[in-house]
């Protein structure tokens, strides 16, 4: 448990799957799988990977999934400016879509506001257009939805809420779930913006709260105000994914989208095998000081954070694949890195050596992983 001088997400207030009764909620989601249980509609993808896939057609899946921004929101409310979130709730419901090997189509947009202005509504849009331009999809509607007695914001009528809704189509038969995936299997990690959208709560607690800094601050470390790097947009990884599944026909046996739990989105794949990640790059300046600031201990960062990583992708241990991968994405103008490899590990952990950190569950804890994990 943290200390009262360390921050953690449960300290923030933030509640983990297990206590949010999350099973008790999956109970009741899992037994409508009957009410279409044959033909069009038919669940092809359990709940609780990154995007479900429903049957279509004999050879067509649908994929669907649904994100909001979170409490990034409160520092586009805090900055004023509205302008890039949108680009966000695109990317964060883009990049769990291609995570199935699906290819993004269609997207709907939900706001809920305390009191519309066609300033904000403007500002949102115009983001939710770079989205769907950045992501390659069509916005084909959504829900405005003014409630002023439940949405408050930091100031009066500055309140609101932005999610959003994916649907991409694979053919049945080409559904990326990570089953083949396998020891030796290089991890290729590609940079993150920064932050994104996830641990918002606690990057604001601790740059804001306890470190005393002010939004529209400048620091020499960011080369940008805190409110500019906090803001920065999600990245949209679509292109260069479907450039690779689709144009190249690279062989890749998983993606993994990294958003919220970090590195601990890789044991969502299908198959039982662990994770090395002996070569991870630097963090961003931002993480290293919402630690300091925070007080934040390393297993937490790593298990809230991206820590630099936006977007995996398990391939062969192949030079052809590798370079491919490399060549496509840097042609994108996307950073990638060789961040390390499968291993042989039927409980699914993920080891970080450098950062002496060992993975498992919702946790990331320090230590080694032992000897029955090898490559």
């Amino acid at each position: 448990m943290a200390s009262a001088r360390t921050l953690s997400y449960q300290t923030t207030g933030v509640l983990d799957n297990s206590q949010l009764g999350l099973s008790a909620l999956l109970k009741w989601v899992n037994a409508t799988a009957e009410f279409r249980s044959t033909g069009q509609g038919r669940r092809v993808v359990d709940v609780g990977f990154f995007a479900s896939v429903v049957e279509i057609t004999d050879t067509l899946g649908l994929a669907l999934c649904t994100d909001g921004v979170g409490s990034k929101v409160l520092v586009a409310e805090m900055l004023r400016r509205y302008d890039t979130i949108g680009i966000d709730c695109v990317a964060m419901n883009v990049n769990d879509a291609i995570c199935v090997g699906a290819e993004p189509i269609s997207f709907l947009d939900y706001i809920a506001i305390e009191r519309a202005t066609p300033e904000i509504l403007e500002q949102i849009a115009h983001g939710l257009y770079r989205g769907a331009e950045l992501a390659g999809v069509s916005i084909v509607g959504g829900e405005i939805s003014q409630i002023p007695d439940i949405i408050k914001g930091p100031r009066p009528g500055s309140g609101l809420d932005l999610v959003g809704m994916c649907a991409a189509i694979v053919p049945l038969d080409q559904i990326i779930l990570g089953e083949d995936v396998s020891p030796g299997d290089v991890i290729v990690g590609v940079r993150s913006s920064g932050v994104h959208s996830n641990g918002l709560t606690l990057a604001r607690k601790a740059l804001f709260e306890v470190g005393g800094l002010k939004v529209d601050q400048f620091m020499t470390e960011l080369s940008c105000t805190v409110g500019d790097e906090l803001l920065r947009p999600t990245d949209i990884y679509v292109r260069p994914v479907m450039d690779l599944l689709k144009k190249q026909r690279v062989p890749v046996r998983a993606l993994v989208n990294i958003t919220s739990d970090g590195f601990l989105n890789l044991p969502r794949i299908k198959a039982a095998v662990g994770f090395r990640l002996d070569t991870l790059p630097e963090p961003q300046p931002i993480f290293r000081l919402i630690q300091g600031l925070g007080r934040v201990p390393e297993p937490e960062m790593y298990r809230v954070f991206n820590m630099g990583i936006g977007f995996c992708l398990i391939v062969p241990d192949a030079v052809k694949v590798l370079r491919a991968v490399e060549e496509t994405f840097a042609a994108h103008r996307f950073e990638t890195h060789m961040i390390g490899k499968v291993v042989a590990d039927e409980r699914k952990r993920v080891s970080l050596p450098k950062q002496n950190l060992v993975g498992e569950g919702q946790e990331f804890r320090y230590g080694h992983v032992d000897s029955d994990a090898r490559s």
